[in-house]
């Protein structure tokens, strides 16, 4: 058995009761794995390294983006590539999605784009300052569709005034779903908490911004049907 073979890496988080996401298992192809092995000095983060200076960490003062489970990395890799002015941050608990990103952001030269395998509620109040994101991103997050299973559900008050002080006035958080209960439990929560303006009005949903790809999941989805809402918010400056 080779050193490639016994290398794994595993999700970084705080123990806690309820968690918004589960780990799921999946085979991790062997680029996967070595792309782990070899390059997670160069794209990787630790949640337990604490505080980034992201002026340090990418070597520029560009604006930076959070995306919070990014599952396979397809639309990530798109942005950072059409948008190389722009510092990209991905998080994701899924490690062979988290494989795939870095070894596609390694296959296509890209400097502008990290990756933490964590808890994203961790990393956002142990690892990013207050007021230094231009954008949250947080496309197509589990519903947990039985009711029991709601308070599961990523987008709560608590964590909505956690995304309120990790971005400057004027930044936005950018939610998009395929479940529409959940894009209206969404809805409701965002206008019941302070701090935000939706950018298309009062309960309206957005057209999806051009800087967000057509995933190939997005896409059977609409062949089958099946509608996608973009909900846009931008901090208030107070």
């Amino acid at each position: 058995m080779t050193d490639d073979t016994l290398f794994e890496i595993k999700p970084e988080f705080k123990d806690k009761s309820i968690r918004s996401f589960v780990i799921r298992s999946g085979r991790m192809t062997d680029g996967q794995r070595a792309a782990l092995k070899t390059l997670w000095p160069k794209f990787g983060l630790s949640l337990y390294d604490g505080l980034i200076d992201p002026v340090a960490l990418f070597g520029n003062s560009n604006p930076l983006v959070i995306e919070i489970g990014f599952g396979m990395g397809d639309s990530l890799i798109e942005m950072a590539k059409t948008q190389p002015n722009t510092n990209f941050i991905g998080i994701e608990v899924h490690p062979p999605g988290v494989g795939r990103l870095i070894n596609e952001a390694h296959e296509h030269q890209l400097s502008n784009i990290k990756v933490y395998c964590a808890d994203a509620n961790d990393v956002l109040e142990d690892c990013v300052s207050d007021a230094s994101l231009s954008r949250v991103q947080l496309y197509f997050p589990d519903p947990w569709h039985k009711k029991k299973h709601h308070k599961r559900r990523i987008v709560q008050p608590a964590f909505i005034d956690k995304i309120r002080r990790k971005l400057h006035a004027g930044g936005v958080f950018h939610m998009a779903t395929d479940w529409e209960p959940y894009a209206e439990h969404m809805m409701e929560n965002m206008a019941d908490e302070p701090g935000f303006t939706n950018q298309a009005g009062a309960n309206h949903f957005s057209p999806r911004p051009d800087y967000r790809p057509i995933t190939k999941f997005e896409k059977r989805g609409e062949r089958l049907g099946h509608g996608v809402w973009d909900l846009l918010f931008v901090r208030d400056a107070n």
